[in-house]
């Protein structure tokens, strides 16, 4: 009784063909997720920071711990805000600062 052996290269041809179809999916999964999750979160990091970069004073302005006031000076990485309805005055870190709300009350 003979068995019949396949050749050494055609074993090679089909492990590495069945190598890159296993691949595949895991490629493709990980380009999904780029696209999907990392690239948008770059993009909303680049326009928060340039947000940050743009305060003044007399900007309206809300924290993430959601106060909102109006700028009275801004230093290096620390703002003072004016809080109503007493006046208070408070300092922040400017990372502290979620969004900017002048623009949105004259719309």
């Amino acid at each position: 009784m003979t068995v019949f052996a396949p050749a050494p290269a055609v074993i090679l041809q089909s492990a590495q063909g069945s190598s890159l179809v296993t691949m595949l999916p895991i490629v493709l999964m990980i380009a999904v997720f780029y696209f999907l999750l990392i690239l948008p979160n770059q993009k909303k990091q680049k326009k928060w920071q340039k947000m940050l970069g743009e305060l003044k004073a007399g900007d309206r302005v809300t924290t993430t711990s959601g106060i909102k006031g109006t700028i009275l000076s801004v230093k290096d990485d620390v703002l003072i805000l004016r809080v109503a309805p007493d006046n208070l005055k408070l300092e922040f870190a400017k990372s502290a600062i979620a969004s900017v709300t002048t623009g949105e009350e004259e719309k």
